[in-house]
């Protein structure tokens, strides 16, 4: 089989297709590092909880290690989380065109090895874990629950994106419990905010696969929200900006924070105006696109709290 008729469909001319030794590349796959943008998607709320916390805390002293450590952290356990959703779907996979190229329904690699290179990436999560208080750790392990149950919620309900939403937000918790040890209003709310993001761009990035999705009975917010899309984008992005907005009142951030929220919100608009649900290739580009909007964010809080840190 050439390297070519196993490279993922979505997934071209990436790394792992031109760089990375062959053995290696339908485990790079299952896990996504050929597309990183889930990894940068999880990784988005731990950065704003980091940053925001330490605001609080008025101390930037640990936060470059807090970054550094939730950046190896969410590329490993997304990676992981890739890892069991392919092996829970890979009959679903193998109906679906946009998917079907994947190392487990190509028959690229088995059950047991994907599961292997799971239990590998778990373990180096569990590694950066422990790195963190007693608190952090437990509210850590919490998060694995939501992530084990994710795979299935397609197949039951027309909102998986809420439980997807739980799981890759669960970064803005952790920020505050690796912080300051517990996990307070300002968290809760920022958690609930992200939420709405997660839901709003995890919908647009499911309208790539509708039809397929049809065939085979499986519900998303794509499928429920249809031709209503950009008025529930309107209103999942306009409830994520209000409520990240309040846990910035709550934390007491300065002015870059807000300039931060600003350009957070302007991307989101930009997104719903330029969306169109019947363009799988746009809808693939806005998706990735929300890297950059929760960039915008971060570096407000970042700012905020070196100038919170030093006054």
């Amino acid at each position: 089989m050439s390297d070519a008729s196993t490279r993922v469909a979505d997934a071209t001319g990436n790394w792992v297709d031109t760089r990375a030794p062959s053995w290696s590349r339908p485990y790079l796959r299952l896990s996504r590092y050929d597309r990183p943008i889930g990894s940068w998607l999880l990784l988005m709320p731990c950065w704003w909880s980091a940053a925001l916390a330490a605001g609080v805390a008025r101390d930037i002293s640990q936060l470059p290690l807090v970054i550094v450590l939730f950046f190896i952290g969410a590329f490993v356990m997304r990676g992981a989380g890739c890892a069991w959703n392919d092996i829970t779907d890979r009959e679903l996979d193998a109906s679906v065109e946009r998917t079907r190229s994947r190392p487990l329904p190509a028959g690229q690699i088995s059950v047991t090895q994907a599961f292997a290179f799971l239990v590998l990436q778990a373990l180096i999560g569990l590694a950066v874990l422990l790195q963190f208080n007693r608190f952090a750790i437990l509210t850590g392990i919490a998060s694995l629950v939501i992530v084990a149950v994710y795979p299935f919620m397609k197949r039951i309900t027309w909102w998986p994106q809420v439980v997807l939403g739980l799981a890759f937000s669960w970064g803005a918790l952790m920020g505050f419990a690796v912080t300051l040890g517990h996990i307070d209003l300002t968290a809760l709310v920022l958690y609930a905010g992200s939420i709405a993001w997660v839901i709003g761009y995890d919908t647009i990035y499911a309208h790539q696969d509708t039809e397929d999705d049809a065939l085979i009975g499986i519900k998303s917010t794509a499928r429920l929200f249809g031709a209503r899309t950009h008025l529930a984008l309107a209103l999942l992005y306009s409830l994520a900006v209000i409520l990240i907005g309040v846990a910035l009142v709550l934390g007491g951030v300065r002015w870059p924070a807000w300039i931060g929220l600003v350009a957070f919100a302007t991307h989101l608009a930009w997104q719903i105006r330029t969306l169109d649900i019947s363009n799988p290739a746009l809808c693939l580009r806005l998706f990735k696109s929300n890297r950059d909007a929760g960039l915008l964010l971060f570096a407000g809080l970042l700012i905020d709290a070196v100038m919170r840190s030093v006054s």
